[in-house]
């Protein structure tokens, strides 16, 4: 499974009764899967969507057909507080289904905006759900908003369904095409029609998308470990920009179409995929992720060299390049922390007392690993920092001599816009102290040391970063954006004009 980042308090919440455990972490994004041809087609997508969990936990949807008509299910929480039992399943008939487990970076959260989305179309009725974030979504829906169109949720999926009602194409398939090619940003996007499961990734490739097969069925999905799962066979990745079309004809047979409507560019897959999103055990775009995390802290192991006595892994995130600092360096690794994997997203008491407990409660510190010891605690990221505050107090209160923290990814300091929820800039650890001295003395560690943009590039991809043409998307990092940042860029506009208008008043 996914490993969230180190959690804790955010430091802004000493006022309530309840904390967020997971605070100090940039959000999952979300996770999608899809069946063509299957009897139980609900039951293993609800398996796909719970090897998916990791990329969002907030709620689960899975729609059917049952070739007569629609069947919907969503539900706020989680996949197995809703889709284990006979009962549910047993309302979702058919042998097509699609899913979505989701945690919002746009739109509020309620039950109207959880997805598959649905709509009854003059062509018939669809379903679509997608992982990432359309840039250009706010500025598309008041122009159909303004045309006459109703929305019924604040999600930026429904702007899709609008797109394709509004289109002038014959087949469902073209109309798909048609409403995703005014759109912008960073998507995976799969639709289900009477006949068709449609898939779609954008041009930059930045969300990722994977085809695979189960005895003929076609699936697609987010990763590859919802396709272990149920035992299907990986095919391929869906290329950036690619359209895929599975169809049942009327013999039964299933087809696959591929076309590339928006021509083809170089694959610039989002980094964050491989620093902290996907799943160990996946496989995305023919990497290992957690081979590429281990050589993510190999390299950080030769970028960083600390005198250190035991290499200690932030669990569960920074785990695997943990192990590759500790071969690179020859320190031994040590699980010198223990997470509980029993608490959940947040924890409400009604005494400060407990509360004041922040990260104990998700982490305990194993004294007998480090005390007398000079630790190199290893992280996958950090965002705030909050939460590395509070580790490495928990590390020293356990004994340790010296407490080094070794990140093994580079200071975030830039915003994302394609379906991960960052912070304001100006939360960002990285932004807030732009010298590494006083970052270090803000978090209390007697070392502190980030993995180079260009380390993390040879991890991933075996090479530096082209600065002309970066090879991945690494806007978190280095502040350059693939695409047009439409919406924001008219909030911008609207802000500084508010402003003149405020002087000129």
């Amino acid at each position: 499974m996914h490993a969230p980042h180190a959690t804790g308090h955010t430091g802004n919440q000493d006022d309530t009764n309840e904390f967020d455990l997971d605070g100090d972490t940039l959000r999952e994004e979300c996770g999608i899967f899809g069946i063509l041809g299957q009897t139980d087609a609900a039951a293993l997508t609800a398996l796909g969507l719970h090897a998916l969990q990791h990329r969002g936990q907030e709620a689960a949807g899975i729609v059917t057909f049952d070739g007569e008509q629609f069947r919907s299910e969503r539900h706020m929480g989680l996949v197995g507080d809703h889709y284990t039992d006979a009962a549910t399943l047993e309302k979702l008939p058919g042998k097509a289904a699609i899913g979505h487990v989701r945690y919002s970076t746009t739109g509020e959260t309620a039950l109207r905006n959880v997805q598959p989305l649905f709509a009854e179309l003059s062509a018939g009725g669809i379903a679509v759900a997608h992982n990432g974030n359309f840039t250009n979504a706010l500025k598309l829906r008041k122009e159909i908003i303004k045309d006459g169109a109703i929305c019924q949720s604040t999600s930026d999926s429904e702007v899709v369904l609008h797109l394709i009602a509004r289109s002038q194409k014959e087949r469902s398939s073209d109309r798909f095409i048609d409403a995703i090619g005014q759109m912008e940003g960073g998507y995976a996007l799969i639709a289900l029609t009477r006949t068709k499961l449609i898939g779609a990734r954008d041009p930059n490739g930045i969300r990722p998308l994977v085809l695979g097969d189960l005895n003929g069925s076609p699936i697609l999905a987010s990763e590859t470990c919802a396709l272990d799962i149920i035992g299907a066979k990986f095919v391929r990745d869906i290329k950036n920009g690619e359209v895929i079309i599975c169809e049942r004809q009327a013999n039964g047979e299933v087809t696959i179409e591929s076309s590339m409507p928006f021509g083809e560019k170089p694959e610039r897959m989002c980094l964050f995929e491989y620093v902290y999103f996907a799943r160990p055990d996946s496989i995305v775009s023919g990497r290992s992720v957690y081979n590429v995390r281990k050589n993510m802290g190999i390299n950080l192991a030769r970028e960083a060299k600390v005198d250190a006595d035991v290499v200690v892994p932030i669990p569960d995130g920074g785990t695997p390049a943990a192990i590759g600092y500790a071969q690179e360096s020859g320190i031994p690794f040590e699980l010198g922390i223990i997470r509980n994997h029993y608490v959940g997203r947040t924890f409400i008491e009604p005494s400060q007392q407990i509360r004041a407990f922040g990260v104990k409660l998700k982490h305990s510190a194993n004294r007998g690993q480090l005390d007398g010891k000079r630790v190199i605690l290893v992280d996958d990221s950090v965002v705030r920092g909050t939460t590395s505050v509070k580790i490495v107090q928990m590390v020293r209160d356990a004994g340790a001599k010296e407490v080094h923290l070794c990140v093994s990814s580079p200071k975030i300091t830039h915003s994302d816009y394609y379906g991960i929820d960052t912070p304001d800039p100006s939360k960002l650890l990285a932004n807030q102290y732009v010298d590494h001295d006083e970052m270090c003395k803000f978090i209390g560690c007697d070392s502190l040391h980030f993995l180079s943009v260009d380390g993390l590039y040879n991890a991933v991809g075996g090479v530096e970063r082209d600065p002309k043409n970066p090879q991945f998307t690494d806007h978190y990092f280095t502040g350059e954006y693939p695409t047009r940042l439409v919406d924001l860029e008219a909030e911008k506009g609207n802000i500084k004009q508010r402003s003149m208008l405020r002087e000129a008043g």
